[in-house]
């Protein structure tokens, strides 16, 4: 049967009239399928599934309408085009046949040219939905395939750690609204909520490269400030000027107890108390990414205060701008007297989802609504990262030393952990302890960044307003520093079936008093002076400082026990 070659049923009481029309349909080479009442019609239509079907309006058993009905819902999405044929005139009669699922009519006597047209051109009708058909499958099976890709890609992580939780309604296959989370190097944890303008395979193109480069920066202990730097350059290159990113990113320091955010485009993201149930704002005070060229781009977070319990709320602008029937809007206040009045910290996350859903009632939404919690815990509960090797448990360069000097102008703008973490994990068996090494590196770097050569203070730490103050005169001090310097001297020996791993850094500042005594009083410290020291100390093997304290020696053997047996026995 040729492609111009088509099925069509004729269903027709009159044995002369159905004579007539099948054999004008032969002649134009068409195969013809008939049926002499309405109940016919649909067991041959379900038989043949025809192209066409010419329907006589009044036929006995089941008249045409009744059967043009059931024959539409029986083809649900397929295009099976009817033309009624009828001796009505009157125009209720012939709106009848319209509104009953036929497509067309033709009046009696009928006319061969006319009806030949017709065919023709429901026929090209029909073609063009089949192949419109192809085309969406192939569409759709390349959109399932890109998502499979876009999903391992964008929604790896650690979004299944239980102080996390997340939900995404997307509009569509892609959508324009990403949600990451991966752990530091240090055991806290990174999140990104990103909205991209549309919806749809535009708006998630830019999903991929955030996601790369929020893993892979995240995992080397890269700084929020560089992380939103690279993205945002990448972006301002791949995007059209109309494509650009919304966002929030929410840094967790688990040991410190202190949250990093920045606020890019999207609503507030919450900070909510668990003990006193008060929340603060922060409000967006950054442009989104990709916007401005990397020259331009300077990314201002905010660090916060958190006890365990307190929670971060972050979300798309598709929660705050869901409307119901009438066109109002969800707003701000409606998310603030759910905070008001929550009883259980726990249901917060579930009581804005349900609220806006009730609030929405049987409108379609128009934007994707995207939400992100996380709790601060304690970093038992979560244990450090672990980073799994494939290879054998001895491999690498083994017998080594490195020696590292910053000055001023590097402590300033330069952040030498990732690079140092990237060079101790070429050991196969250093790599899974990661986690590990960049917390000890952190700690002790940092210490002798910001006491030795900015001579803060950690009791500064001790309330809200001092945890704030001590941030900012970090900042300011490394703006304007002139002089001083850190040093940093590792080396490694292999020792057994392990090896061992000793850090010595030197700060150029005056050094602290301090004895055995101090680093046991750290240990047991509950206040946020000491903390991180306090973990080293159930890191490592040995901690010591020189006399004058600017001189702090670690020692870090491997194999090592699992994270659960240092936390039983620490």
């Amino acid at each position: 049967m040729s492609s111009a070659s088509l099925t069509i049923l004729i269903a027709d009481d009159n044995n002369t009239d159905r004579r007539i029309l099948s054999a004008i349909v032969q002649q134009e080479g068409h195969k013809v399928v008939e049926a002499t009442n309405g109940e016919e019609a649909l067991e041959r239509f379900n038989e043949s599934v025809p192209d066409i079907i010419l329907m006589d309006a009044l036929m006995p058993k089941m008249n045409g309408f009744e059967a043009s009905r059931l024959i539409k819902q029986r083809a649900g999405n397929q295009l099976v085009p009817i033309i009624f044929l009828t001796s009505l005139q009157d125009a209720s009669s012939l709106a009848n046949c319209l509104e009953s699922g036929g497509d067309d009519f033709m009046s009696k006597p009928y006319n061969r040219v006319i009806l030949k047209a017709k065919i023709n051109a429901f026929g090209r009708m029909r073609r063009m939905h089949d192949q419109l058909q192809s085309h969406n499958r192939q569409m759709l099976l390349e959109q399932q395939v890109a998502k499979t890709v876009f999903d391992n890609v964008a929604h790896s992580g650690c979004l299944a750690l239980p102080n996390l939780r997340h939900s995404l309604s997307p509009l569509a296959v892609f959508n324009g609204d990403t949600v990451l989370a991966e752990r530091k190097p240090d055991g806290g944890i990174s999140l990104f909520l990103g909205d991209f303008t549309g919806h749809g395979l535009p708006a998630a193109i830019g999903a991929m490269p955030v996601a790369e480069i929020f893993y892979g920066m995240t995992q080397k202990g890269f700084a929020m400030e560089d992380v939103l730097r690279e993205i945002n350059a990448k972006l301002y290159t791949i995007l059209p000027t109309e494509v650009f990113c919304c966002g929030a990113m929410v840094d967790l320091d688990v040991t410190n107890k202190m949250a990093r955010i920045w606020v890019g485009g999207v609503p507030s993201v919450y900070l909510y108390r668990g003990d006193s149930g008060a929340v603060e704002k922060v409000a967006s005070s950054n442009l989104p990414l990709g916007v401005l060229p990397s020259r331009r781009f300077s990314p201002q977070p905010n660090d916060y205060r958190m006890h365990n319990g307190d929670r971060v709320f972050l979300w798309s602008d598709g929660i705050v701008e869901s409307h119901n029937e009438a066109g109002e809007l969800f707003g701000e206040e409606r998310l603030d007297a759910l905070f008001t009045h929550a009883t259980d910290p726990d249901r917060i996350f579930d009581d804005i989802l349900v609220a806006v859903d009730q609030f929405i009632g049987g409108s379609r939404p128009d934007d994707d609504t995207t939400l992100l919690s996380a709790t601060m815990v304690d970093l038992d509960v979560i244990g450090l990262p672990l980073l799994h090797s494939n290879k054998a448990s001895i491999g690498g360069p083994m017998d080594w030393q490195m020696n590292l000097q910053l000055g001023p102008q590097s402590l300033g703008a330069f952040n030498p952990l990732p690079l140092v973490l990237n060079i101790l994990t070429e050991v196969e068996g250093l790599r899974s302890l990661s986690g590990h090494l960049y917390t000890v590196l952190a700690e002790l770097f940092n210490n002798a960044l910001e006491h030795g050569v900015l001579g803060l203070d950690s009791k500064l730490k001790q309330d809200s307003q001092g945890f704030a103050q001590y941030y900012q005169l970090r900042e300011q001090r490394l703006a304007d520093l002139t002089s001083g310097q850190v040093c940093l001297d590792i080396s490694h020996r292999p020792l057994g079936n392990g090896g061992e791993l000793t850090f010595e850094i030197t700060d150029s500042g005056p050094g602290f008093a301090h004895s055995h005594q101090d680093l046991a009083y750290l240990t047991d410290n509950p206040d946020y002076s000491g903390r991180g020291l306090a973990l080293v100390r159930r890191l490592c093997d040995e901690l010591d400082f020189n006399d004058a304290g600017n001189r702090v020696r670690a020692t870090l053997c491997w194999p090592r026990p699992a994270w659960s047996e240092l936390h039983l026995n620490g």
